[in-house]
């Protein structure tokens, strides 16, 4: 079982002048969902090496068991550290892909030509796509069979209701659950901050970062 993790290497937040990148929580429990679970993963950015990580998620107040895990695990450290170019991995060598969150990827991974030809390959040849929070956004020029990807699927992503909570609805570039439902996504959320995961048939989407782990989960399911 070998999976694909695409991370951002966007790291400004607008014109704030603050930095962003991507969740932290968003990595570190999927990772190790997976890696428990016996696979193989690669991990992979738009500019390769260390992808930028939010400083925000990395706050005392945002620790998890997983960051925690991580802090202590040099040997993923080391694989973060040296992410490969996403234009050099292609969909062949594996059996999904899964696209951690934070503000970065509606920046970069968005609007890149390799990671919308990718995300296709993956859909088209029968494989899961799996995004979380944010990174449901990287879906929004995606295209099956000349129409939206998520068009008339149950999907989720991080709502507008938390964007506002966290003020950067006027920052980011697009708010997810909106771009969602413009495309003919059948959005639907759980309260704020509560873990919910949708699966629709090949494509797997989670709320926000509460929601990384079961996203994982429900990806690793589809494959078995």
């Amino acid at each position: 079982m070998k999976i694909l993790m695409v991370l951002t290497s966007h790291e400004r937040l607008g014109d704030t002048g603050e930095k962003t990148g991507f969740w932290l929580e968003e990595f570190a429990a999927p990772y190790y969902v997976f890696t428990d679970a016996g696979a193989q993963v690669t991990v992979a950015s738009p500019k390769g090496g260390q992808p930028p990580i939010d400083p925000k998620s990395d706050d005392p107040a945002n620790q998890t068991p997983a960051q925690d895990r991580f802090k202590a695990d040099a040997k993923t450290q080391a694989v973060l550290a040296n992410t490969k170019r996403l234009d050099s991995v292609s969909a062949d060598e594996f059996d999904a892909v899964f696209y951690p969150g934070g503000h970065g990827p509606l920046w970069d991974l968005a609007e890149d030509p390799a990671s919308i030809r990718l995300i296709e390959t993956f859909y088209e040849s029968g494989k899961p796509v799996a995004a979380v929070c944010h990174a449901p956004g990287v879906l929004r020029h995606v295209k099956n069979e000349g129409e939206p990807l998520v068009k008339g699927k149950r999907v989720t992503g991080f709502t507008n209701s938390e964007e506002e909570a966290v003020k950067l609805t006027k920052v980011v570039p697009f708010l997810v659950e909106d771009e969602l439902k413009r495309l003919g996504g059948k959005y639907e959320k759980a309260d704020d901050w509560q873990s919910f995961a949708i699966v629709d048939g090949r494509l797997v989407t989670g709320q926000n970062p509460a929601s990384s782990e079961a996203t994982a989960e429900a990806l690793l399911k589809l494959l078995r």
